[in-house]
């Protein structure tokens, strides 16, 4: 009596400290759980980073990175982490012991499952986040593409919790890392056939950076994977193991979805089907709306070349960066991806050799089996009045240390490029606008040489 007492008459606080702690808290806080996610995190983070190069400031990019390093490290990881917990009890020896206690099998398994499925998918999360945030301030335009990290977290936990099934069923030491190994490799098989059918059940298929997925493609992806891990979850350790058919047909519905819908998984982004322009230049500056905000940047590189292209006639409308190619007016602008070679984090890295490819999209007759030598020289001298070649120093030099025909080859383009500057600015304007309207063809007769 005095004992009741006593506890009614102590504070609520004493009281809530005094009652025994949720079995799930310690899972959670402590002991290998927490761990699986930090690694996780670190895995993902030092993958992304290696290769910044190529992803940071786009944001496709930055999803394609995020989703391959998910689908080929984290999710093998997380059916390791999941199988190593799950055999906890094969190591201890306690499974006998616990299979006596008052909860059923199946709240047994989630008690250990669950928290290192919750972690896995934070600590993808979380490294998601820091990549987003990464891209953030060099962001090159477009907008953050969300639903593939979200899925990608469901997906391994989904994982981690078919790895516990593994493990409990498995008494083996080394089934953890087996599996995931096993998974990397059935993983990486499923998704570089990019154009077999088993890629559209792969957690990662095609997806190009201009590529977006529709609407249900995520979901049906959830339901074929998680599918299969509630299925083993629920044939493993609940009390009727029938109920296992459910998330196994809705698994099966989801596969036939996902293999018969084909390239309809994705559709192109409407972003990257706008041009942003810059209309103050001849010919105009276009760049694609996934990149607009290097169009400033863009322009200053061609700035050289469309300052000297001032009042010539003949020329393209303006330089375009269309995924189906230029239209009949336009003319291709060098694109700035794959990132990581013309533009990296936000910024051009060779605004001259930039400014160069520009120039020989203009000249066109790169693609002819043939040009007549005096032609040749006078397209090297138009193109190193407009933008010159980086490397035209040392071709100059390589030639003048090479054979007589070299030599000569050199001599010629010399002297054509002497006669072009050598013209006043009335006098090169009429005659560049001559060349332009033929400066696309093979043929010579009628094309003016220098």
């Amino acid at each position: 009596m005095t004992l009741l007492t006593e506890e009614k008459t102590l504070p609520a606080e004493k009281r809530a400290a005094r009652r025994p702690a949720h079995p799930l808290r310690s899972e959670y806080r402590r002991g290998f759980a927490p761990l699986t996610g930090v690694a996780v995190l670190l895995t993902l983070l030092v993958g992304a980073a290696i290769v910044a190069d190529t992803w940071q400031g786009g944001w496709a990019e930055t999803r394609d990175r995020l989703h391959t390093g998910a689908v080929l490290l984290g999710i093998p990881m997380a059916l390791a982490a999941g199988c190593w917990q799950g055999g906890r009890e094969h190591r201890r020896g306690t499974g006998e012991l616990l299979r006596t206690s008052v909860r059923g099998s199946l709240s047994r398994f989630l008690a250990t499952a669950l928290p290192v499925a919750a972690w896995v998918a934070v600590g993808h999360l979380v490294a998601a986040g820091l990549a987003l945030l990464a891209t953030w301030y060099c962001a090159t335009g477009d907008s953050p593409h969300l639903v593939v990290p979200l899925t990608d977290a469901v997906l391994i936990g989904c994982a981690a919790l078919a790895g516990h099934v593994v493990g409990r069923v498995v008494p083996w030491r080394l089934a953890a890392p087996v599996l995931a190994l096993g998974g990397y490799v059935v993983l990486g098989v499923l998704s570089y056939d990019h154009y077999g059918p088993l890629n559209r059940l792969s957690p990662l298929p095609r997806l190009w950076p201009e590529d977006v997925p529709v609407w249900w493609q995520p979901l049906a992806t959830v339901a074929w994977v998680g599918g299969l891990a509630l299925t083993a979850v629920l044939a493993h350790a609940a009390r009727r193991r029938a109920t296992a058919l459910l998330p196994l047909a809705a698994a099966v519905a989801a596969a036939v979805l996902l293999a018969q819908t084909g390239d309809g998984l994705t559709r192109t982004n409407p972003v990257a089907l706008r041009q942003v322009c810059d209309t103050s230049t001849t010919p105009q500056v276009c760049v694609n709306a996934r990149y607009e905000k290097l169009l400033p940047q863009i322009t200053d590189a061609l700035s050289g070349l469309t300052g000297r292209l001032e009042g010539v006639e003949n020329l393209p409308v303006r330089f375009a960066d269309r995924q189906d190619g230029p239209r009949e007016d336009e003319v291709y602008l060098p694109s700035v991806t794959p990132l990581g070679w013309s533009a990296v984090r936000g910024r051009l890295t060779h605004p001259e050799r930039y400014a160069w490819e520009a120039g020989m999209a203009l000249v066109g007759r790169a693609d002819c089996d043939r040009t007549d030598p005096v032609l040749a020289a006078t397209d090297a001298a138009v193109e190193h009045y407009l933008a010159p070649s980086p490397m035209e120093a040392e071709f100059d030099r390589q030639d003048a240390r090479g054979r007589a025909s070299d030599r000569a080859a050199l001599k010629a383009r010399q002297e054509a490029r002497a006669r072009l500057l050598a013209m006043d600015e009335e006098r090169r304007r009429s005659w560049l606008s001559e060349y332009f309207a033929t400066a696309t063809g093979c043929d010579a007769s009628g094309a003016p040489t220098l």
